[in-house]
């Protein structure tokens, strides 16, 4: 039986206030998150740590699940992301880096990331040389990725039947929060804004020390230090959501875990560095250099609570934000500040002589493995005979070091 037309108008209006679920204003926003948020974990668990840094390996079914869903919310192609991801860290802050802030403007990442990843999507040497080990089976051949639009044109149409005309707005912050966080905010920020634990060779910073809200990638630092690391949280007051869920996948038989950060180990104190301390320090080179920065840290504040007139503001600043820093990395307008603090804090000056000459221990190709754990040895010498404690203290923590 027909139903009459002010049924049917009805009916209509019925659906359009409320969709199939008949959710209220904060149910619909409750399930947008969840949502959202199950389309982060997809990307830093699949594309990132599984795709583009085979951190982990993912049993079948949960990778499927994850390219599906990626499908349906966001319209990422695999190896699109996992070449341009993979190029940006080859590449990192140089003129092929392809969202780097330092190359393109803080402005020009945050607010158009997401032009900034179509475009080098189209790069096709992009992803024939970094797009190696991508899905490439049949129905990534002939949906995923001839298809892509198709799957977010599906996920409009299921919001739309279940939340009414709200679905509109559930859909569209569907397609905007990786564009926002991940094109935006991890690329932008997390290259410009935020704390350091390491001294990576790029401006990789941790936005959070707690990675919830994009699911870990907070913690870009540390990714950019160990990147093919499956946890990113490496310090006690550190979280990274994507590890607990990477865990509860381990658990499940639907996930294994194939490299974590290395911690570095340590035992009695040698007689004198010899070749395995060298390879100690030379694997965990980054944890090594954050302990020096925090012994210089301190060595400066020895110095400064000695001195009865202190340096001037500006260069007292400059000196705690830079000045254990590697000096490529300082910028040009507080060199000269540096050089003033320098000269009234000899300690200092002579702790940022040795950082560098111990940053040669792997950066210096021309000697060989003996010679270069004699250089360790001599540098620890010079590091203990120098009168200065913190730097005494680090050498002798540094004869510790085992593999």
């Amino acid at each position: 039986m027909l139903l009459p037309n002010w049924a049917w108008l009805d009916a209509t209006l019925n659906w359009l206030s409320y969709g199939l679920l008949h959710f209220s204003g904060w149910q619909v926003f409750i399930v947008t998150m969840v949502l959202t948020h199950i389309t982060i974990a997809s990307v830093t668990i699949y594309l990132h740590r599984h795709s583009a840094h085979r951190a982990l390996d993912l049993h079948p079914i949960a990778a499927h699940f994850f390219r599906f869903w990626l499908w349906l919310t966001t319209a990422q192609v695999t190896k699109e992301w996992t070449s341009i991801h993979r190029k940006h860290h080859a590449k990192c802050e140089q003129a092929e880096d392809p969202h780097s802030p330092h190359i393109h403007g803080i402005k020009t990442v945050l607010f158009t990331g997401a032009e900034l990843y179509r475009k080098e999507a189209e790069n096709l040497e992009t992803l024939e040389r970094f797009g190696h080990g991508t899905p490439n089976d049949w129905i990534e051949r002939n949906v995923y990725t001839p298809h892509s639009v198709l799957g977010v044109s599906l996920m409009l149409v299921i919001d739309l039947a279940l939340f009414g005309a709200l679905g509109l707005t559930v859909w569209a912050v569907q397609m905007m929060w990786i564009p926002v966080t991940a094109a935006g905010i991890i690329n932008g920020a997390a290259h410009y804004w935020g704390y350091r634990n390491f001294e990576a060779p790029d401006a990789s910073t941790n936005i959070s020390p707690w990675g919830i809200i994009i699911g870990g990638e907070e913690l870009h630092n540390n990714h950019h230090t160990y990147p093919t690391s499956a946890k990113l949280s490496v310090k006690p007051y550190e979280f990274d959501l994507g590890w607990l869920y990477i865990r509860i996948l381990e658990t499940c038989g639907l996930a294994t875990v194939k490299k974590t950060v290395p911690k570095l180990a340590f035992g009695d104190i040698k007689p004198v560095a010899d070749e395995k301390t060298l390879e100690a320090v030379i694997a965990n080179r980054y944890e090594v250099m954050a302990n020096y920065a925090r012994q210089l840290r301190l060595a400066m504040n020895q110095e400064l609570s000695s001195m009865s007139t202190l340096p001037a503001d500006s260069v007292l600043a400059a000196a705690k934000r830079w000045m254990h820093r590697d000096a490529e990395k300082v910028p040009a307008a507080v060199v000269g500040e540096l050089a003033q603090a320098r000269a009234v804090l000899p300690d200092v000056d002579t702790m940022v002589k040795m950082r560098e000459e111990l940053r040669q221990l792997w950066l210096n190709t021309n000697h060989n493995r003996a010679q270069l754990a004699l250089d360790l040895q001599a540098w620890c010498k010079r590091a203990e005979t120098s009168g200065i404690a913190a730097l005494q203290e680090f050498s002798m923590h540094l004869r510790a070091a085992r593999v």
